[in-house]
């Protein structure tokens, strides 16, 4: 755990408040605090008496589980201070309500969506994102997001790949550290101030392993690939110090992940160490008899609060059937004092009970500070991916006429992503328009709807931008897709301008990696935006115009096809030889390149680096022990620029099969031209090592093979022999 993290075990002085708050309460309103239900404008009214009774512990603001898709009316911040002015002051004992909204990727001002976040790999930016996004959202009565979701993801035909950070959990466990310390702060005191908000690690877990990409339906896990891959996330979250973890949708090996003791009590708890509250998703405590492990929704409740579930997100079925479970002995009081005690703890821990509502003139002066911006401008900047480059990018300054064209050209839309449900529109910058700001003294052709005049503009143009990819409702919950394909007729658009012999720019802005092995063959140059937020067309137009030397690299692999899907680089060895030969990506399909159209951790520059004198120095793995990994790297271009240098290692005799490589560590260097420096990784238990037969984490003696590179097929390597531990 960081040393700056808010200790995992609340502080005794707040259990204790906590205790005397329970020891009052009444069953009932016990059971309210557990209840969390959604605030529609039109309900307020009603829910005041549910309210003042106490029967109410959180409101959730959004009315229906889609908000990420859908435009929505919520409570406005003086009807919520009204709402939690009768909890105050009008319900027995004054307990506050918290209230929760998904703040995925930023609040008024938008950052890239975390999947684009992630292709930074630049963590202290992700954390200042979080960090604003926090401080935006607090102001308009926000106490609580739904978010960082840490769903390793493998299928790109999923919506809700654009949510997480990819394939590789030790990628995914920065961004969950970095999320969390953003939210919450990195201190007590910090949480519980005016600018930050509780963290929720989500959807706990093996969600995102959905079969066939499909939202919601079932997932098989085996226990070692929980712990190796799916759980990493959620413990670098707890040990940063998350309040809250929600509970999936999804049924797990047969269990549901709302309904399961052992992922809920005997992992998290138990193992993990969390210490903040579990809170169901979406009605996924109703959904246990959809699932039919319950009969009803009496059983459903008492299946999820024995399992770990604390609080139940808007089905009610705490609400209407926890006091008769309590009352026949199904459900043990001490098992809902539990529960109602770490939601009190939270709250105490938010500071809630101190200042319990927001300054109606806060939001004026924070939402969409040019101080945001600009970090949104950054930090869509760095996640730009350069996949192609034939010397066309940046655009030199003496290209004087450039068409931007193609039908995101000019869209706001398309650059927001999924779940931008409190982002101004209006505010967005288009890449047209970043563009134009970016070269005032360029002449810019610009169309994003007639195709013959689009082809007419590239023909007299020295260049030719062409903007194409998908818009967010084709990702985000419940927008999955078969193929992983542009819409249709972009390749064609794409086909048509590259007839006319002109220099093409592709830029795709998409939520998933898509297939676009044409479009690799029809551009000079193509750039990858993962919907990029508010300052995506100046990001953007940065990165073109070479303001910003591209630096992103991809967090998910990018497959050639559909049909090669499922492709990772971390997948296991195999006992086929001739599968090593062909990079270890699996046996080839008959029809298509074994390799997929891109690794995890590629990306190109305008700078070029060499990599150089790899060396190891090992010792015994014990709790002290350390193996010491360094190597050159050198710019060898012209222009300043920044690398991601990777670091993956493989073990080469387990007693378990292990992935070909794994990501273990990486560093952002910053290089002028002519320049190199030697980079350094301390590498111990937590890297080597895996956890094993019995779920305990083991590091075996052995030979180890490590690379140094900028992906995941980097070439320089080295091994060396460790002592074991466990």
């Amino acid at each position: 755990m960081s040393e700056t993290s808010p200790d995992r075990k609340p502080r005794p002085e707040i259990v204790q408040r906590a205790r005397e708050i329970l020891a009052r309460m009444t069953l009932d309103e016990k059971i309210g605090q557990l209840h969390q239900t959604p605030a529609y404008p039109d309900r307020m009214e009603s829910l005041g008496a549910l309210i003042k009774a106490g029967s109410v512990g959180s409101l959730i603001l959004a009315s229906s589980a889609f908000a990420g898709t859908e435009e929505q009316n919520v409570a406005e911040l003086e009807t919520l201070n009204a709402a939690q002015r009768i909890a105050v002051n009008e319900s027995r004992l004054g307990v506050p309500l918290i209230f929760g909204r998904d703040v995925i990727h930023g609040h008024r001002t938008l950052f890239p969506i975390p999947l684009g976040q992630a292709a930074s790999w630049d963590m202290a930016l992700v954390e200042e994102a979080a960090r604003i996004a926090a401080r935006e959202a607090a102001s308009r009565g926000i106490h609580w997001t739904f978010a960082p979701m840490l769903d390793i993801a493998r299928d790109p035909r999923w919506g809700r790949v654009s949510e997480g950070a990819g394939e590789d959990p030790y990628l995914a466990s920065r961004l969950a550290e970095a999320m969390v310390h953003g939210f919450q702060g990195r201190t007590p005191e910090e949480l519980a101030g005016p600018e930050r908000i509780v963290a929720c690690a989500k959807h706990y877990v093996g969600y995102g392993a959905a079969i066939g990409g499909r939202d919601y339906d079932t997932t098989e896990i085996t226990d070692n690939t929980l712990r190796n891959t799916y759980l990493p996330p959620f413990r670098a979250a707890v040990d940063a110090g998350v309040r809250t973890v929600m509970s999936g949708f999804h049924d797990l090996n047969g269990e549901s992940a709302s309904g399961s003791r052992y992922l809920l009590t005997e992992i998290l708890r138990d193992e993990l160490g969390f210490a903040g509250f579990v809170v169901s998703d979406w009605e996924s405590v109703a959904q246990n008899v959809g699932m039919r492990i319950a009969a009803d929704r009496e059983e459903a409740a008492a299946i999820s609060v024995l399992a770990g579930v604390d609080m139940d997100m808007t089905s009610g079925c705490y609400l209407d059937h926890l006091y008769d479970l309590v009352e026949t002995g199904t459900v043990p009081e001490s098992v809902l004092d539990e529960a109602v005690l770490r939601v009190l703890v939270v709250k105490l821990e938010a500071g809630l009970f101190e200042n319990p509502y927001t300054d109606i003139d806060r939001s004026a002066k924070v939402l969409m500070h040019a101080d945001h911006r600009k970090v949104a401008r950054d930090l869509a900047a760095r996640s730009v991916v350069l996949l192609k480059n034939t010397d066309v990018l940046p655009i030199s300054d003496a290209v004087k006429k450039i068409a931007v064209i193609g039908p995101l050209a000019e869209a706001k839309a398309a650059l927001r992503g999924s779940w931008s449900i409190d982002g101004d529109l209006s505010a967005i910058v288009d890449v047209a328009s970043g563009i134009k700001a970016a070269r005032p003294d360029a002449e810019l052709l610009v169309e994003s709807a007639q195709a013959d005049l689009m082809v007419h503009y590239a023909t007299s143009a020295d260049v030719v931008v062409v903007v194409v990819g998908e818009n967010p409702i084709r990702s985000g919950e419940a927008n999955d897709v078969a193929e992983i394909v542009l819409p249709p007729g972009q390749e064609q658009l794409l086909e048509a301008i590259a007839m006319t012999g002109k220099p093409v720019i592709a830029v795709v802005i998409a939520g998933r990696p898509l297939a676009i092995p044409r479009v690799l063959d029809l551009a000079a140059a193509v750039l990858y935006a993962f919907h990029p937020g508010t300052e995506g067309g100046n990001a953007i137009a940065d990165v073109i115009s070479g303001r910003v030397n591209p630096s992103g690299k991809l967090p998910i692999t990018m497959p050639r096809s559909t049909g090669q899907i499922p492709v990772y680089y971390n997948r296991k060895s195999t006992g086929r030889p001739y599968m090593l030969a062909v990079g270890g990506v699996g046996f080839p399909y008959r029809d298509i390149d074994a390799a997929p159209l891109f690794p995890f951790g590629y990306g190109l520059s305008y700078a070029t680096f060499s990599y150089s004198g790899l060396r190891i120095a090992c010792s015994d793995v014990g709790a002290d022990g350390m193996v010491r990994v360094s190597a050159t790297v050198a710019n060898t271009g012209t222009r300043a620029g920044e690398e991601v240098v990777q670091c993956y290692i493989q073990d080469n005799v387990s007693a378990l099969t292990r992935p070909v490589r794994e990501l273990v560590a990486y560093e952002r260097l910053k290089l002028a031209p002519g320049e190199s420096r030697d980079v350094e990784f301390t590498l111990g238990a937590a890297e080597l090592g895996y956890f094993g037969r019995d779920g305990k984490h083991v590091v075996e003696s052995g030979a180890f093979t490590v690379w140094v590179g900028g992906s995941s097929d980097a070439e320089l390597s080295a091994s060396c022999v460790v002592g074991g531990c466990s």
